[in-house]
């Protein structure tokens, strides 16, 4: 087969299972060698930080065959004739990620793409949140994302070629229980295309992705709606399609966003499911608005016009969250 990314050098954080996992086989399978990583050796059957579920037999089979590390996927990647390193410890740490980034650069001697797709996550209501619990969810993908980009860089303009890839989530939209999820992959929305501005003139791209697919989330997911006493047909019913396939069939997209193909893409937030589909989301723009020909605007006048102009299309505030659709980095 073709090597689309031959001699090049992949980091990708959270690869121990998951989403993370198919994407470190892929770009190795491609012909990348690869950092993998996930922050310490084995894993949690718990997709959800400071969550603990108790699992059905069933479910805790299902879920310990889809676990693994950065040891276990580094194997496969050697069993199948590739090349990879594993490399333990948490994105968040900044001096962590210097050491990450140094393997590589210590292992193969570049480093050519980073895959930004460590994650943690907290679910529950907002009014239930704390500092450490703002940290679960903001730190892996925000700060991690910052970490990796801030020490790779400078190697990348170096090289003149880098590739960055930050998986974000469809949680950016803002979802009931995801509040501060959704604002660190907002940030990381906002983040990518700030930086992909930034470095584009040094052959470096820097692109965004939401992924949907069945991991180990949707497990915990279909745990937790069975222990609120929601049957499991009906959890599987209301599953958007992608979320019943595993990533396997949709990564290969990020391989091709790696690759010296991709060199004027950037800048982009991608959609990327397993049932096939790749789409691409638009830049939010101002869709509708008022103006006042007075010198302030008054009370009376907004009472007047925000609802029945500015807000007369508006159909309610909330968004609701397909099940199990979160993966973490554990």
């Amino acid at each position: 087969m073709s090597a689309p990314l031959a001699g090049k050098v992949a980091v990708v954080t959270g690869s121990g299972q998951g989403i993370g996992r198919d994407i470190a086989l892929c770009m190795a399978e491609a012909g990348a060698g690869v950092i993998t990583n996930n922050r310490k050796p084995g894993s949690s059957l718990d997709a959800f930080e400071k969550t603990t579920l108790s699992f059905s037999d069933e479910e805790r089979e299902a879920l310990e065959n889809v676990s693994g590390d950065a040891q276990t996927t580094a194997d496969e990647i050697l069993r199948r004739g590739g090349e990879a390193v594993p490399f333990f410890g948490d994105v968040g740490d900044f001096e962590v990620a210097r050491r990450m980034v140094e393997t590589a650069i210590e292992t193969f001697g570049r480093v050519d793409i980073v895959v930004n797709n460590a994650s943690s996550n907290w679910v529950g209501n907002f009014m239930d949140m704390d500092e450490d619990l703002w940290d679960v969810s903001v730190v892996s993908k925000l700060k991690g994302a910052f970490n990796l980009m801030h020490h790779s860089l400078p190697h990348m303009k170096r090289q003149g070629y880098g590739r960055i890839l930050n998986s974000s989530s469809d949680a950016f939209l803002g979802l009931e229980g995801y509040a501060a999820y959704g604002a660190a992959n907002a940030g990381l929305v906002a983040l990518t295309k700030g930086a992909a501005q930034d470095v584009r003139a040094h052959g470096i791209t820097v692109n965004a992705y939401t992924p949907l697919a069945k991991t180990r989330a949707w497990y915990n997911a279909a745990a937790t709606y069975r222990l609120q006493g929601v049957p499991a047909e009906a959890v599987e019913a209301a599953a958007p399609a992608a979320m019943k396939r595993t990533a396997e069939g949709m990564v290969p997209f990020l391989a091709y966003l790696g690759s010296d193909d991709a060199a004027d893409i950037t800048g982009h937030l991608f959609r990327l499911a397993a049932d096939g589909e790749i789409g691409l989301w638009s830049t939010p723009e101002v869709v509708t608005s008022i103006r006042t020909d007075a010198e302030a605007w008054s009370m009376s006048e907004l009472r007047a016009r925000v609802p029945n102009e500015l807000l007369k299309d508006v159909v309610g505030a909330s968004t609701s969250l397909p099940v199990g659709q979160r993966d973490s980095q554990s």
